[in-house]
């Protein structure tokens, strides 16, 4: 499931094979995308990096464009040679990205525009995203302080919303809750300002942990499962040997798993 650590790992590995290409070729299923093409003259133009925040894919142009995704559930950016077969069918391809040496496309993504600078600027998803653990710049005080804004939420509840943390989804979630003995239906305001800063310590730790290659990880490396809770549901607590319980919270409802011995409340 495509979280923080997930679209940080694929733009690193989109900016190592694009950065410094040419635009060759560069075409779109979505009417509005191919437009913007054309309008941006952007065929002919370098790519000058690609970077993430939070769940948001930004590659850049030279001229200041962006092209921007969101891979939501299912959607997928692959790296192949130039009259490479592809690993999935052409008409889940919304963006087809090629240069001389580098075919790169984005399958199956909810989300796909370009933009403007100015666009990027008042961009209402992107402008209000909370600061991002992945980044070398990242504020932690900052992160409590947004968390601690959405007070009358359910933590768990606030933790998907990309406007505190960026970069947490259901798995982290439920992990980071777990690992830090909170339940997810207290509310924010109810915790501490400590709890809120080992929250945010541990996502910061287990979103980083997770940049390299295997599986996501939060458990111990020797640990016979990746996980403690996630996908666990009436299964032992490794912990405590609780049962794992699960309920879906918020709107849209998302899972949360829990140890009710291990996160009481």
């Amino acid at each position: 499931m495509p979280e923080g650590d997930t679209i940080t790992r694929t733009a690193r590995a989109l900016d190592r094979a694009l950065r410094g290409e040419i635009v060759t070729a560069f075409e779109s299923a979505l009417p509005a995308v191919a437009a913007a093409i054309g309008r941006h003259r952007l065929l002919g133009q370098q790519v000058a990096a690609v970077d993430a925040h939070g769940k948001h894919l930004l590659l850049r142009f030279s001229d200041g464009a962006v092209l921007h995704t969101h891979q939501g559930m299912r959607g997928e950016w692959h790296l192949y040679r130039p009259k490479r077969a592809w690993q999935r069918p052409a008409w889940l391809a919304r963006v087809v990205l090629e240069t001389p040496n580098v075919v790169a496309v984005c399958f199956g993504a909810p989300v796909v525009e370009i933009l403007s600078p100015l666009a990027q600027r008042g961009h209402s998803w992107l402008r209000r995203l909370g600061p991002d653990p992945l980044h070398a710049g990242f504020d932690a005080s900052a992160g409590v302080r947004r968390l601690r804004e959405r007070g009358g939420r359910e933590i768990g509840v606030a933790l998907l919303d990309q406007g505190g943390i960026a970069g947490v989804g259901n798995v982290y979630k439920s992990e980071l809750l777990f690992l830090c003995g909170i339940s997810p239906f207290a509310a924010v305001a109810e915790l501490a300002d400590s709890q809120l800063e080992r929250l945010v310590a541990t996502a910061t730790r287990e979103l980083r942990r997770n940049l390299g290659p295997g599986v996501r990880r939060t458990t111990p490396a020797l640990s016979a499962s990746p996980l403690w809770v996630y996908r666990r549901a009436r299964q032992p607590c490794r912990r405590c040997g609780t049962p794992i319980a699960r309920r879906l919270q918020g709107q849209p409802p998302r899972s949360s798993y829990w140890c009710p011995g291990c996160q009481p409340g």
